[in-house]
């Protein structure tokens, strides 16, 4: 299943992570890296640890990740402390600068696991098609307060700028056969609109799911990403057209509204009525 939402939450937080599966998203990030403090590093650690231990069956619909530290000690620490649990669905590498980061780690690994690219920096935009290849690569991320920094861009930089940035890990995901990437985070989780329209934007420009650092977010995101009846109905219609048309031996069709359908259109709809069924949104 391809996930929507992926909700942080503090590896220090014991309290938010003991309600942590119950918040709606689709999968969770325990975070060790920027939301807990160098002081707290060893005690989110053995934090998460245990919580993972502990884990039931409550988190077969949740998928489990881990947010690590990109700094050669602190890595290798969190990755020996996670021992190669089954548990987990895989980490998170953050501040992620080229191909080689996995390779190096790639014996610390779990059999399973798979790994989501936070691409923060310059170095690691230019490198995401290389990125997106590695074997372990499960999807790109794109955390965009620390790329701006390293770019000189204001806090609010004009939308085109943006858009450059964020379409390229669109195409480097898309060259590779990866769901579509993660779209950053917003820190105002107050303003649910705003939350929205930005996401419907996202989603517009190819992105396939968002992060959350906020529960209250969850909900938003999950509604966007979520294919609405008039675009499964579409999606149906498509593909039945397709179908009629197939067995009359032609490749293309003319739809309801008078547009031509080729393969690539039709090759959307199903991708999109397959997820509506694994994900049991389809009545």
């Amino acid at each position: 299943m391809s996930n929507r939402t992926y909700l942080y939450v503090p590896g220090d937080r014991p309290d938010l992570l003991a309600g942590a599966l119950t918040r709606g998203a689709d999968a969770l990030i325990l975070d060790l890296e920027d939301s807990v403090v160098a002081a707290n590093k060893s005690q989110a650690r053995d934090v998460v640890v245990d919580w993972i231990s502990h884990l039931g069956d409550g988190h077969d619909r949740c998928e489990v990740w881990v947010r690590v530290n990109n700094s050669p000690e602190l890595l290798n620490r969190d990755l020996h402390a996670l021992g190669r649990t089954a548990a987990i669905r895989g980490i998170s590498i953050p501040k992620i600068q080229g191909p080689e980061t996995l390779e190096e780690i790639e014996h610390h690994m779990g059999e399973d696991w798979s790994v989501i690219a936070l691409i923060e920096s310059a170095a690691g935009l230019l490198a995401a098609p290389l990125i997106a290849a590695s074997p372990r690569m499960g999807r790109l991320a794109l955390g965009e307060t620390d790329l701006m920094a390293e770019l000189g861009m204001t806090q609010n930089p004009p939308e085109q700028a943006l858009i450059a940035v964020r379409v390229q890990l669109v195409v480097a995901s898309a060259a590779n056969g990866l769901d579509a990437p993660i779209a950053p985070v917003t820190t105002d989780f107050r303003d649910l609109e705003a939350l929205r329209s930005s996401t419907r934007d996202l989603r517009a420009m190819g992105f396939g799911a968002r992060s959350a650092i906020h529960p209250d977010q969850v909900e938003v995101i999950n509604e966007v990403f979520t294919a609405s009846e008039e675009e499964i109905d579409e999606a149906r219609r498509i593909v039945a057209a397709a179908d009629r048309a197939a067995a009359e031996g032609s490749g293309v069709f003319v739809d309801l509204d008078g547009r031509m359908v080729d393969e690539a259109v039709v090759r959307r709809a199903r991708r999109q009525l397959a997820e509506t069924t694994r994900r049991g949104d389809a009545t």
